[in-house]
């Protein structure tokens, strides 16, 4: 019996716009993209802002921006801080985001599950901090202790994958969790501790809006724009208040909603019903698409976005110009450190000392530390395949503390103690990445059945 063989379908050829994007489109896809593309900006401001064109770097982030409405609103801002207080909002609602994911479908949903990276989590941020506040007792610059707290999660990963089929998948898993936790703790200390001249009345307006996006979810609202414009009211009355405005990009991002309208099931069956309408033989083919047709795509569309969950469709849509936008505008911006002028830089700061080794021995030391503790306690359990080697090099990793740290020095410190902060954690986080990547090279092996 002759089998019948399936119609043979046309491949199109690429349009020209395809071949020229589709570099750049393959490298995005790499896990390490972000961070080379973090890397690559944060080196150019260190050039610039050290070359002749210097002062036209720090007089771009100084150039005065104003949005005005009537009486109503009112903000004047230089272009840095709406950089740091508007670009970084949408910055922290994507780790909201990430956080509330991993907090209920993810390596954080269960306290058994999460304990090894919530144990690790707590010795990174507590060790560096105690280095940091150990370096500077009993002067002005212990403010600082927040800023080697932080680990940037696009660079740790970023090196990473770099690691290729060596990286084990758990190790993968492990120090995401960690990053994702890291990132919540860094949130509470910039909304606790980080917080001046607080505005009561401003911040009840604030969480007036958030309530507004809760009743929002509460009443199976999806769409995004509406979400966007009550998060922006929150973000401007957030901005007002004294607390830092970024926090709020968190708070909205707890209040979109993380359930699907229907099941995969469900979406199989209404997509299979659609694709029969617009295969009907009786429809004539044109370049165009006959009103049946275009019908069945709408209602294909409609289905595609009743499946997916609006936390999830907002994540994946914000990932890309999160990393290859936002984060190095942010970078270009705030890792531009003068080395010159005439009295140089003081290399015996204590804030310098205080961030690079926090981030250097700190984050290492309280990851290992807590992480043995842990398991040794039996509140944990090492995952199949890692051993505490493997630990200590993430621990290293974790130690690049590039964006986050870079935001919190920003709001502990002006002036020559930035520009300290931010050379204690450019040095502190690249040795932590150079040796971290180093161990992890050398005591592992490449997965099996991945060459």
């Amino acid at each position: 019996m002759a089998t019948t063989r399936p119609p043979k379908v046309q491949t199109l050829p690429p349009l020209p716009i395809e071949r020229l994007v589709k570099p750049f489109a393959m490298f995005a896809k790499q896990a390490s993209a972000g961070g080379i593309v973090l890397l690559a900006c944060a080196i150019i401001a260190m050039v610039w802002a050290n070359s002749p064109l210097g002062d036209y770097y720090f007089r771009l982030w100084q150039t005065p921006v104003e949005v005005r409405f009537g009486d109503l609103i009112d903000i004047a801002k230089p272009l840095l801080l709406w950089i740091n207080d508007g670009l970084m909002a949408i910055f922290f609602f994507l780790v909201g985001m990430e956080i509330k994911r991993e907090l209920l479908v993810g390596e954080l949903r269960s306290p058994r599950k999460a304990a090894l990276s919530m144990a690790a989590a707590l010795g990174g941020m507590l060790a560096p901090a105690l280095i940091y506040v150990a370096l500077n007792w009993g002067t002005p610059e212990i403010r600082g202790w927040g800023i080697p707290m932080a680990t940037d999660i696009a660079f740790a990963l970023g090196a990473l994958a770099l690691l290729g089929t060596r990286a084990p998948l758990a190790l993968k898993v492990f120090l995401t969790a960690l990053a994702i936790v890291d990132d919540l703790g860094a949130v509470l200390v910039i909304a606790l501790f980080y917080t001046e001249n607080l505005k009561p009345g401003m911040l009840l307006y604030a969480f007036l809006f958030w309530s507004g996006m809760i009743a929002m979810n509460r009443l199976g609202v999806r769409n995004a724009v509406l979400y966007f414009i009550v998060g922006l009211g929150m973000w401007f009355f957030m901005l007002k208040s004294g607390v830092h405005a970024t926090v709020a990009g968190v708070l909205g991002a707890f209040a979109i909603p993380v359930r699907s309208r229907i099941d995969p099931e469900l979406f199989l069956v209404r997509v299979r019903e659609y694709l029969n309408q617009f295969d009907q033989p009786t429809v004539e083919r044109t370049i165009i698409l006959s009103p049946e047709q275009q019908s069945a795509v709408e209602a294909i569309e409609r289905e595609a976005l009743r499946v997916q969950s609006p936390l999830q469709r907002l994540e994946h849509q914000l990932h890309y110009f999160v990393a290859f936008a936002i984060m190095p505008i942010f970078a270009l911006a705030n890792a531009g450190v003068p080395l010159g002028g005439e009295n140089g830089i003081n290399w015996t700061s204590r804030v310098i000392w205080g961030v690079a080794l926090g981030l250097l021995i700190g984050k290492p030391l309280g990851i290992a530390l807590f992480s043995w503790l842990a398991v040794r306690l039996g509140l944990a359990q090492l995952p199949t395949g890692i051993n505490f080697v493997h630990i200590v090099g993430v621990g290293f990793l974790a130690g690049i503390g590039f964006t986050m740290a870079l935001f919190i020095g920003g709001l502990a410190f002006a002036g020559d103690e930035l520009n300290y902060a931010k050379l204690g954690i450019l040095s502190g986080s690249a040795l932590s990445g150079v040796i971290g990547f180093t161990m992890l090279r050398m005591w592992t092996k490449p997965q099996p059945g991945t060459e």
